[in-house]
């Protein structure tokens, strides 16, 4: 594209920008003059037929007021209402249970104003704050996507969130590039809520380095990104592995993280996959060691995150021989739905928990 035909492009993006914010604030003008219009009539009619109009019925376009309008509007809106409630009152006379419907009018108004202020601090109205959550959360689900693999192998991801909330600070992000899977599992300090938004940050972050810098720049990059951020006491601990699929021979490194913990099909065994590597944040330039293998036709491969394992009363060795004889029981099954298991039989409840199975199936039609 030209330079002339770009600068026409951003002006016209320009002018659809301006537009939208323009019916934006016309239409909650518009919301506002409604609702004023109704809580007018509300009162008319109420003070003409009591029994009829309850005044109660105030109550109504305040909370449909707080929920569309911005701070300004429900504030001009929510005196509106305080006046026209005080109107009915005194024309009817002070007795205690008017003056309490008074006070309640008020106090819901408060609340409304209080909820908006929260929003207003975003720059959204109305519900468009809450559609933004969700939205974001869909953006941190979408990263944790598991690419599509060749025939012969399965990888299954399984993540809950402390609390039951739908934002976690455990997430995935995974690619496949020249028949090299890469998966990184991150647990960002915190829990639930208060780790879901660095979470979201460091996916985007994380999900575009990875296939892009060489696998053993992974980590190292990932470190630089976190120190950039500035953060007081936060930090991250990640495990790593890139996964040839043609040959099954992979290189685990961790930052700070439970070790991988590999099944051997031929012999039953579990080996764990230790490679010792600094928490991401905390070190300028630290080096992080790879552990190498290789999966064999019926071998799985789990990377799980620290609520899998550890708990107040329970340190992450004992934690992680208890989650392999969890999935010892899957062997049968060939661990098929095996994450999703996993992490409600082991997933502490406190804590977020996050599993990922690779497995490199014995017989691959199956």
């Amino acid at each position: 594209m030209s330079k002339s035909g770009g600068v026409a492009l951003a002006r016209r993006i320009g002018r659809r920008v301006e537009a939208l914010g323009r019916r934006a604030r016309k239409s909650h003008r518009v919301a506002f003059v409604a609702l004023a219009v109704v809580q007018l009539v509300i009162a008319i009619a109420s003070h003409a037929w009591m029994t009829l109009v309850p005044t109660s019925f105030l109550i109504i376009p305040l909370v449909v007021g707080g929920v569309l309008l911005r701070f300004g509007e429900l504030v001009a809106l929510t005196g509106i209402t305080a006046a026209l409630g005080s109107f009915i009152v005194l024309s009817r006379g002070l007795t205690s249970p008017r003056v309490g419907f008074v006070l309640v009018l008020v106090i819901v108004g408060w609340i409304m104003i209080a909820s908006a202020k929260v929003r207003s601090r975003l720059g959204v109205a109305g519900t468009r704050s809450e559609s933004m959550l969700m939205e974001l959360r869909d953006t941190l689900t979408a990263q944790g996507e598991l690419p599509k693999l060749p025939a012969g192998w399965r990888v299954e991801v399984a993540i809950r969130s402390a609390g039951g909330s739908s934002f976690s600070g455990d997430f995935v992000v995974s690619t496949v590039h020249d028949d090299v899977l890469e998966v990184a599992l991150v647990d960002v300090s915190g829990k639930g809520i208060d780790a879901g938004t660095r979470a979201l940050l460091l996916s985007g972050a994380f999900g575009g380095l990875l296939g892009v810098v060489p696998e053993e720049d992974f980590l190292p990059s990932a470190n630089r990104y976190i120190r950039r951020q500035d953060w007081d006491d936060d930090f991250a601990t990640v495990v790593h592995v890139a996964m040839d699929l043609r040959s099954g021979e992979f290189d685990v490194r961790t930052a700070g993280h439970p070790p991988a913990i590999q099944f051997d099909a031929w012999s039953g065994r579990w080996q764990t996959r230790d490679a010792d590597g600094p928490l991401l944040g905390l070190m300028e330039a630290p080096e992080f060691a790879p552990n190498s293998g290789q999966l064999k036709p019926g071998d799985a491969l789990f990377l799980y995150s620290d609520g899998m394992v550890e708990t107040p009363r329970r340190d992450i060795g004992r934690g992680t021989d208890r989650l392999a004889g969890h999935a010892e029981r899957l062997v049968a099954q060939g661990f098929q739905g095996g994450a999703a298991e996993l992490v409600a039989a082991a997933g502490g409840p406190g804590d977020d928990s996050a599993i990922v199975i690779i497995h490199r199936m014995a017989h691959p039609l199956s």
